[in-house]
């Protein structure tokens, strides 16, 4: 199967150089019209997306740039309105912009987290409620978000980072179920590579081996017209997986053992992984737990 985006359009955030770069060079090889978006001087000029935007078009390709702020919604407005004046549509949303500010949580400034959280979820948010009402008229549109392993299983000196990047997949759960109808498929990626953001964080070696050319690939995969929805793809040095979040069955306590002394009593069987099962919405939880009362009270739950 090949993937063609012929005529398709795509933003891509933080694309003036590492992933991002990467990801705007990989869609464009592939047809589609980018938006290559990287953080602008006073004037909304950024160097580093021009000079992408110049090697797309070299390659034959279409391309603008713009310097909007994603932590700034009304910048962001005009990065999309400009991409609808040049090509009429919006297919692919690519959110990869980020920082880092490291430190341990003592350490940690309070103006440090939010900084994170607005760069990275709070522009994630932006840029997606941007396209989306777009996307659903249009039925068709492919977001993905970039989480990362420091969220999913967590990294010392990254609570900042963690706590953004963990957002993200409670926000791809959710439009997941509220895209599905217009066929509007939310994603997450999880890279691992060298770039400046991780620069000096691995070993040489390790560093040239996780390149983000290797990464790209599953951008153009999740972009692509038969994408999943509401995937965790993992991608670095040319590996790719999927995590996925479960959940034990549980048991139910009722009626004489709903105490914190009844929980630890039955730890193990709460613990036990023996009937585990990804749950595919809230509700799903929910229904489950009802279920487990009822069927240990004996109440017909179908009156």
């Amino acid at each position: 199967m090949t993937m063609i985006l012929d005529g398709q359009v795509a933003i891509i955030t933080g694309a003036g150089r590492g992933l991002g770069r990467c990801h705007a060079l990989a869609l464009a090889e592939r047809g589609a019209n980018i938006v290559v978006n990287d953080l602008g001087d006073d004037h909304g000029q950024s160097a580093n997306a021009n000079a992408v935007v110049a090697e797309i078009k070299e390659a034959g390709g279409k391309a603008i740039a713009h310097g909007a702020n994603v932590a700034k919604f009304s910048q962001v407005e005009d990065m999309v309105r400009q991409a609808m004046d040049a090509w009429g549509r919006v297919d692919i949303l690519i959110n990869n912009a980020g920082i880092l500010r490291d430190k341990s949580f003592l350490k940690m400034s309070l103006d440090d987290f939010r900084l994170v959280i607005d760069v990275h979820l709070m522009g994630t948010v932006n840029c997606t409620k941007a396209v989306w009402e777009i996307m659903r008229e249009q039925n068709y549109g492919r977001i993905v978000f970039t989480t990362s392993s420091s969220g999913l299983y967590g990294n010392f000196g990254q609570a900042n980072y963690s706590a953004a990047k963990m957002a993200m997949v409670g926000l791809m759960n959710t439009l997941h179920l509220e895209g599905a109808k217009n066929n509007v498929r939310v994603n997450c990626l999880a890279p691992t590579a060298g770039t400046a953001m991780t620069e000096g964080l691995f070993p040489e070696p390790v560093f040239k081996l996780l390149s983000p050319e290797s990464v790209s690939p599953a951008i153009v995969f999740l972009a692509g017209p038969d994408a999943p929805s509401r995937k965790i793809l993992g991608a670095g040095g040319g590996s790719f997986s999927v995590f996925k979040g479960f959940e034990t069955d549980g048991i139910n306590l009722l009626p004489d053992k709903l105490t914190a002394e009844g929980i630890a009593e039955a730890w193990d069987a709460i613990n036990d992984e023996a009937r585990m099962k990804e749950l595919t919405s809230g509700f799903e939880q929910t229904s489950k737990f009802a279920m487990q009362g009822a069927q240990k009270l004996g109440i017909d739950l179908s009156e």
